[in-house]
């Protein structure tokens, strides 16, 4: 029997495999496609991602193969209304202050190449057929690619499957939401006279928009953009040369070739459970929305790292069941805030009518570009495209305040010296951050749980960054704050942890 059955490879079912099996929980994962993915629609990898990659060594490989974006260009109307830049935005916030531009296809191959470093391999042409539950285990009918059958038995299953979801449908989940009016279509393109290369690009017009996003392949740019609606009625046969291009033109460039050409319909849509029993759902399965800020493969990748360490507890029984229960109340919670944030901007980018053409093509860009001058507008773009703004402030697991860091909180980053309070982090476990003195009660507390102290000099950049000196911050182990005490009590965390079941004393 496994620990966890993992159904869907593309990268969240990847990373989940990656985290758990890391943590040393048996795993078995497979997908009913023949390989891994050829082409992509998912681009972006986000600073957060990057940050939590750090855990599986994963970071430098992924940058060094991606191409780092450091800005957005808005256009509106044949002009440049404003450049984003993430540099003097991020530079404070995250050691990754830029967006990563690396296609799913090629992000996909690393995973598995990563995973088989382990000794898992993914069992390809492998469809699930049914889902059954008893007795604290779940059992799968799956079908191999010579079309015979057999059941798996495991402690737990993940679907990951996609936004079709087979896991979705047989847990009887609904998938509540609409879908999109307007066709997508994404290309790959090369772009002559692009400036500045290398660059993310809006551009909005009366008729439609794109964004071309670099990749950074000698002048090769992911585009993406929406169909006219003259040519809705016949989505199956359509080309590049059937789009609009008002936008594209208006950036005054030339589209020199056309490598690959594909469209699409998005869905705004959250899923009503993420749970039944020792049945969860993740990524696309879960939640699907529109591409607007490139968060959805970096949202499933959350909910595989989010479930991975609460799962590998649970089965070691180093934790309660109930402790399963926070990945839906976590994770759905920012699904429903994420779909409404996208949808909201996405029709401000595609609402028609004149009144819209001058908010899209005049005022927002404006606005935009003057409200980006300040410091703290800055900031708090950057926080939320990059997802280092994601807290868990109503999660159960979360407790206390100090300084402005809350329970819940992802830890403010701070780097002094050539080091950062980040580094302890790439353990994928408990621990206790102080940043000043510790009191020998708190180090025995800590000792005696096996819990990981870490104190740090006392530093301005600390107190500026928002943590309070000689306070207690207890880190869960994917590194967000679990307790934040200011008294630093050796009987406030013991509290803490007993009350939830977590880390008994030795």
């Amino acid at each position: 029997m496994q620990d966890v059955l993992i159904v869907g490879a593309g990268p969240t079912g990847l990373v989940l495999a990656l985290w758990l099996t890391r943590l040393g929980i048996r795993v078995r994962i497979v997908s009913k496609a023949s390989g891994p993915g050829t082409t992509s629609r998912a681009m972006a990898v986000q600073a957060r991602t990057l940050e939590l990659y750090r855990q599986l060594d994963l970071t430098d490989a992924v940058i060094a193969a991606g191409h780092r974006n450091p800005a957005i260009n808005l256009w509106a109307e044949g002009r440049r209304r404003a450049r984003i830049g993430f540099g003097e935005a991020g530079a404070t916030l995250t050691p990754y202050p830029f967006v990563l531009i690396y296609p799913q296809d090629q992000h996909e191959r690393l995973l598995v190449e990563r995973l088989q470093a382990l000794g898992i391999s993914v069992e390809w042409q492998t469809e699930l057929l049914e889902v059954t539950e008893a007795g604290g285990q779940v059992g799968a009918r799956l079908r191999g690619p010579d079309g015979s059958e057999e059941t798996c038995t495991a402690r737990a299953l993940a679907g990951c499957d996609g936004a079709r979801s087979l896991v979705r449908q047989q847990i009887g989940a609904g998938f509540p939401g609409e879908t999109y009016r307007q066709i997508f279509y994404v290309a790959d393109v090369e772009v002559r006279g692009l400036a500045p290369d290398g660059e993310i690009h809006l551009s909005l017009a009366t008729s439609d928009f794109v964004a071309l996003i670099a990749y950074g392949q000698g002048g090769r740019y992911r585009l993406i953009g929406t169909v006219r609606d003259d040519r809705i009625e016949d989505p199956d046969h359509l080309t590049f040369e059937d789009v609009g291009h008002h936008a594209v033109a208006a950036l005054s460039v030339g589209v020199a070739a056309v490598h690959w050409f594909s469209t699409y319909r998005v869905h705004h849509r959250v899923t009503d459970r993420f749970r039944r029993g020792r049945v969860f759902l993740l990524g696309d399965a879960a939640h699907v929305h529109s591409p607007v800020g490139g968060q959805g493969m970096n949202t499933g990748l959350g909910d595989a790292i989010n479930l991975a360490w609460k799962l590998a507890a649970v089965v070691k029984r180093q934790a309660p069941d109930s402790l399963l229960d926070t990945y839906e109340t976590e994770r759905r919670a920012f699904a429903r805030t994420l779909v409404a944030t996208t949808d909201r901007i996405f029709g401000v980018v595609t609402a028609e009518g004149r009144i819209a053409d001058l908010v899209r093509t005049r005022i927002a860009p404006s606005l935009m570009g003057a409200a980006y001058r300040l410091a703290a507008v800055r900031k708090r773009l950057f926080r939320l495209v990059s997802q280092t703004a994601l807290t868990y402030h109503d999660s159960p697991l979360s407790q206390g305040v100090a300084g402005t860091v809350r329970g819940g909180d992802r830890l403010p980053w701070i780097a002094i010296g050539g080091t950062d309070n980040h580094a302890p982090l790439t353990a994928i476990a408990w621990q206790v951050h102080v940043y000043g003195r510790a009191a020998p009660e708190l180090r025995d507390a800590c000792a005696s749980r096996n819990i990981p102290l870490h104190v740090f000099d006392w530093h301005s950049e600390y107190g500026r960054a928002g943590l309070a000196r000689d306070a207690a911050y207890l880190l869960r182990p994917d590194t967000y704050v679990a307790l934040a005490d200011p008294r630093a009590s050796a009987d406030t965390l013991a509290r803490y942890l007993d009350a939830r079941g977590l880390m008994r004393p030795a």
